[in-house]
């Protein structure tokens, strides 16, 4: 197929710049004239690569510091960076073009809450601490929502989000605490850090199968959301992602998760149930700190870390079963665990930190094995029920206040090789 002026003009409007439209004309000589056909310019100009446009009626503006010229050929400009509501007023009364149209905080003082069809993104904190605003119509030319962009609107109850939006910015909805639901579409892919924190009135919410990944708090304190879907495309759920979610009562988790990070389920005080997938290999700090209705909890073999606090205050716990493929049990892990009547350290675990076991007032039972080396500062505080406990030769450090008021304390105390202020606080 043999190229005419036209197609090789559209094929030149997709060049980088001036070098290519000059080679192509060096290179072709049918296609010479080329650049004098253009009324607009296919790409940024300086003084050097204008003189190769001189049909140019149209100049187009691609960015905030491109180069502009006042030679009188030029009637019409079209601007393509990102400009105001107000500057883009300004610019249609002249008679030029804004393509990329953006609704400030500003903007919305000025002309109100009702977004004009032309705006195609709200601008960072646009409708910030609208404490009146009950609702909002998003047109379809949106495509962006900026971060915080409806931040403490109080009294906004519920919310459509168009399919023309691909993008809803950190903090978008936070602290939005009369919201009680919200249509996300599949254009979306990503909830940004503490995206819906503290939507307390928040009971459900559907997620659509392109989200990718929640981020760091995204549902912290939506302490009225009973149950949420976490779609298979999602890889990574942030930190204190469903921290304070109080009435959370289960969750699954999907097989494209491999870490719960820290505070994820912190809080979840109503939580009685979660299923954790074997491609989940670490639980981070707090993990499951103050769930204090989960009675079991399922640790398959790919885990190899509790962080510090995990288990903290699980007061309904009694059992638990830790994998051989534990290798680390964070500090603080078990400690309260007031409901936690036995457990088994499996031979992978050579150290139990400082706390670990603290407060555990049901324990009654628990098996040491010969691969630890070391007890933590107030291990076993307070183990009240522990009437014994094996004490393997292979320790060689014992932690401040470790057996303190623990149920076999006098037990102990005849063993000689244990320091004394384990017995102490």
């Amino acid at each position: 197929m043999k190229l005419g002026y036209n197609e090789i003009m559209i094929v030149s409007m997709y060049f980088d710049d001036i070098n290519d439209f000059i080679n192509l004309e060096l290179g072709v000589k049918r296609f010479q004239g080329n650049m004098e056909r253009f009324h607009f310019n296919p790409i940024p100009l300086d003084e050097y690569s204008r003189k190769f446009f001189p049909g140019i009626e149209t100049f187009h503006i691609y960015n905030r510091k491109d180069e502009m010229f006042g030679d009188g050929k030029i009637f019409k400009y079209v601007i393509w960076y990102t400009v105001k509501y107000l500057t883009y007023l300004k610019e249609k009364k002249k008679g030029n073009i804004c393509k990329n149209i953006e609704y400030t905080k500003f903007d919305r003082k000025e002309y109100g809450n009702i977004i004009p069809p032309e705006v195609k993104s709200l601008e960072n904190e646009c409708f910030k601490y609208c404490y009146s605003l009950t609702s909002i119509n998003i047109p379809t030319s949106i495509i962006k929502l900026g971060y915080g962009c409806f931040y403490g609107c109080s009294s906004l109850k519920s919310i459509i989000v168009p399919k023309s939006v691909s993008e809803i910015g950190s903090y978008c909805f936070s602290e939005c605490t009369s919201l009680t639901s919200i249509n996300i579409p599949s254009s979306v892919s990503k909830f940004g850090d503490e995206c819906f924190y503290k939507c307390s009135s928040l009971t459900s919410i559907i997620i659509p199968s392109s989200i990718t990944s929640f981020g760091n708090n995204c549902f912290y304190e939506c302490s009225s959301l009973i149950s949420i879907n976490i779609p298979t495309a999602i890889s990574e759920i942030g930190y204190g992602c469903f921290r304070g979610c109080s009435s959370l009562t289960s969750i699954n988790i999907p097989s494209s998760i491999s870490e719960l990070r820290n505070y994820c389920f912190s809080e979840c005080t109503s939580l009685t149930s979660i299923n954790i997938p074997s491609s989940v290999s670490k639980f981070g700090n707090e993990c499951f700190n103050g769930c204090l209705s989960l009675t079991s909890i399922n640790i398959p073999s790919s885990i190899s870390k509790f962080g510090d606090w995990c288990f903290n205050r699980c007061i309904s716990l009694i059992s638990i079963n830790i994998p051989s493929s534990i290798n680390e049990i964070g500090n603080w892990c078990f400690h309260y665990c007031s409901s936690l009547t036995s457990i088994n350290i499996p031979l992978s675990i050579s150290e139990i930190g400082d706390g670990c076991f603290k407060e555990c007032s049901s324990l009654i039972s628990i098996n040491i094995p010969s691969s630890v080396s070391k007890f933590g500062d107030e291990c076993f505080y307070k183990c009240l029920s522990l009437t014994s406990i094996n004490i393997p030769t292979t320790i060689t450090s014992f932690g401040k206040s470790c057996f303190y008021k623990c149920g076999c304390e006098d037990e102990l105390k005849k063993n000689k090789k244990i320091p004394r202020n384990c017995f102490k606080w």
